[in-house]
């Protein structure tokens, strides 16, 4: 009996010194609006710098594929929704800055998050309140009731205290207000989940375009990420806890002025990410990014299990953790589909499957068939539409470890 007791100890002691190691896993992500990528990289940013240099630079796109179904405006609330879902605008329904009709059924990173964990804390420190409002949907029936825990936002409402200058310092003014709500409340409250969006930079470039004072507005916006930082590492130096802080932007900016966007140059198109992830997986190290990576990414580090329909439905691809496949192509011809994809793993298995409905667009659910299954290596599935007459296909091509897919219109 003596022995049992004492072997129950360890083994209580044993798991208690396990559990004491385990680090709670917060994420805090930035848009810093309107700033393209040869910017970020040409500038001396020296809090830029300190967080690359504890984890890592991307470049980005935004935009979708040129071309095709999913080709994306680069214009601000468009980026900032395709963060947020992981889609582009074909299934996300915010075209422009006007965000008259979001289709909440492409669920963002915060209402899933609250829904498996509802007892961890959501954050939006925002100079423009239609992000909480309209994109995160605060209170709407749409989106579950959704309600962020911390708000800072609605000071472009503030004339007296922000009082509206022909020059738009008072944007500038705005964004350190942001900062500083975002820093003391990371510093004090840790909220597990928390948004920062920065707009004073895409002012100036509208307004000066390539220029000292477009530059001098990102070198400000550097200070400004020094402050969010210096609370972040203060939290994992005091606490049990594991941060993940990932900055970025929203669109790039044409290449003759530097003062427009919403096209599809490669300027406009090109965007970054700095973050303080070291081990970027192998799609990260050798694929083209896009935005819509970093949703699936921060659902994947704070462990947000998604709905199959939910994920299947995700255009990004992690950059954190295992990835199985990248690359999905689909080309219909002769009432056949020719599916490739480049595997990034030598062993495991690869479902084919196909819907000929796009129900989940309206709420509905859409009958996925099973093609076939074939080895990961093989890179490509041959499949015959005889069985499955439509003018419209989803292709969803599922591995052991992520899933891609693709829409076919037939003409």
């Amino acid at each position: 009996m003596i022995k049992k007791i004492f072997f129950l100890s360890l083994i209580f002691v044993s798991v208690s010194s396990w559990a004491q190691k385990i680090k709670t896993k917060k994420v805090v992500y930035v848009i810093a609006d309107g700033i393209p990528a040869d910017v970020v990289e040409r500038l001396d940013l020296p809090n830029f710098k300190r967080i690359i240099s504890a984890g890592s630079y991307s470049r980005m796109h935004v935009g979708g594929d040129k071309a095709s179904y999913n080709e994306t405006p680069t214009i601000s609330a468009v980026g900032y929704n395709s963060l947020l879902t992981g889609t582009w605008v074909n299934k996300h329904n915010v075209p422009d800055n006007d965000i008259k009709a979001p289709n909440y059924n492409y669920q963002h990173i915060f209402r899933l998050f609250k829904n498996q964990y509802p007892d961890k804390k959501t954050a939006i420190f925002s100079s423009w309140t239609d992000n909480r409002t309209k994109l995160l949907g605060d209170g709407l029936p749409e989106t579950g009731n959704f309600k962020p825990d911390f708000v800072a936002d609605g000071f472009e409402l503030d004339t007296a205290r922000f009082k509206h200058d022909k020059k738009a310092d008072y944007m500038h003014l705005i964004d350190e207000e942001v900062v500083k709500q975002a820093a003391n409340t990371i510093h004090d409250q840790a909220p597990d989940l928390s948004w920062v969006y920065l707009e004073y930079t895409d002012d100036m470039g509208h307004r000066y375009g390539d220029s000292p004072e477009f530059y001098r507005a990102v070198e400000m916006l550097d200070k400004q990420m020094g402050k969010i930082w210096d609370a972040v590492t203060y939290r994992q130096q005091q606490f049990k806890e594991d941060w993940l802080i990932v900055i970025t932007t929203d669109h790039g900016r044409d290449e003759k002025t530097g003062s427009g966007h919403g096209g599809q140059s490669d300027r406009q198109r090109s965007t970054w990410m700095v973050s303080n992830y070291k081990d970027l997986n192998t799609y990260a190290q050798y694929f083209d990014l896009g935005v819509v990576d970093i949703m699936p990414s921060i659902a994947r580090y704070l462990n947000v299990q998604m709905p199959k329909n939910v994920a299947a439905e995700i255009d990004g691809t992690p950059f954190i953790g295992p990835v199985s496949i990248t690359g999905l192509k689909v080309n219909h011809f002769q009432n056949h589909l020719d599916i490739s994809w480049k595997a990034l793993q030598n062993k495991g298995k690869v479902k084919v499957w196909l819907a000929t409905t796009n129900d989940f667009k309206t709420g509905g659910k859409d009958e996925y068939h099973l093609l076939g299954e074939v080895d990961v290596n093989q890179q490509h599935y041959f499949a015959d539409l005889k069985k499955y007459p439509s003018s419209f296909y989803k292709v969803l091509v599922e591995a052991s470890d992520n899933m891609l897919n693709k829409w076919i219109s037939v003409k």
